[in-house]
């Protein structure tokens, strides 16, 4: 993820002439300021973020409750041209990765955070055992979040064949009792069902209340430190249901070199 922060002139008087699209800007509005499409949000900080998220090249923008709505649209006008060349890296870079997956290898991103709020699936494979999955899953301090409500340009049907899945999950389910084996007595506790799906946003979801956890089939095609981190951070979860302080002195007991196997992650695609 880019993030430019901008800070904010002592005055805070609007100008006149405000871009329409802007004037009636508040918490959460979808705006269009010089055509790129950004999401405002007012909070009561003292600088302008500008995010630029990946894969999709979402532009989102935090703003204080009282900076003009005219100096907002300066802001995006005057690095106009940047975010559109960040955009444009973002793109490249999500082709890479679409033709890396078919010629089997990883998925490189290039940027920070993949995993989103909502876990629409595309389809089931290998052995799955039933059940609801609701947050918390990996997004926000987990393996970051990317935009949501932003529709893939590229087709998964071709890119999700029935050979695939049952590739991915073959290699899921080879792995999975070796490395329940060995985490379980470290964690302290068992996933009650684990089911393998095609996830669009994020890597894995958790429901701590009835030990359920569900998986991302695109794992099984990735290296197998990803798989391992995924389990063990969902594991995480049937202790801490949120990304606090407790949850991450578990993960670094657990296991160590855990933030940088997700910064790792978080370079990738999910397909």
């Amino acid at each position: 993820m880019t993030c430019v922060p901008y800070r904010r002139r002592q005055s805070t008087a609007p100008k006149s002439g405000a871009p329409k699209s802007v004037r009636s800007a508040a918490a959460g509005q979808s705006l269009d300021i010089d055509g790129i499409h950004l999401h405002l949000t007012r909070k009561p900080i003292k600088n302008l973020y500008l995010r630029i998220k990946p894969p999709s090249g979402r532009v989102e923008i935090s703003a204080p409750m009282r900076m003009s709505e005219s100096r907002i649209a300066d802001f995006v006008k005057e690095r106009h041209s940047w975010i559109l060349a960040q955009q444009q890296r973002m793109a490249e870079a999500q082709r890479r990765s679409i033709m890396a997956l078919n010629e089997g290898a990883g998925f490189e991103n290039g940027g920070r955070g993949v995993a989103g709020a909502s876990g629409h699936d595309g389809g089931v494979a290998g052995r799955p055992k039933t059940g609801d999955i609701s947050r918390p899953g990996i997004g926000d301090a987990g393996p970051g979040q990317a935009g949501t409500n932003v529709q893939p340009y590229f087709d998964r049907s071709q890119i999700w064949t029935d050979e695939r899945k049952r590739q991915a999950a073959a290699a899921i389910n080879a792995a999975l009792p070796q490395l329940l084996a060995k985490w379980g007595p470290v964690v302290g506790r068992q996933p009650t069902h684990i089911t393998l799906r095609v996830m669009t946003s994020r890597w894995g979801s958790c429901t701590p209340r009835t030990g359920r956890i569900r998986l991302n089939l695109q794992l099984g095609l990735m290296e197998p430190q990803f798989l391992e981190y995924v389990l063990v951070h969902e594991m995480t979860h049937l202790w801490e249901s949120g990304h606090g302080a407790g949850f991450q002195r578990r993960m670094t007991a657990y296991l160590p070199g855990w933030k940088t196997l997700r910064r790792d992650l978080n370079r990738r695609v999910v397909l």
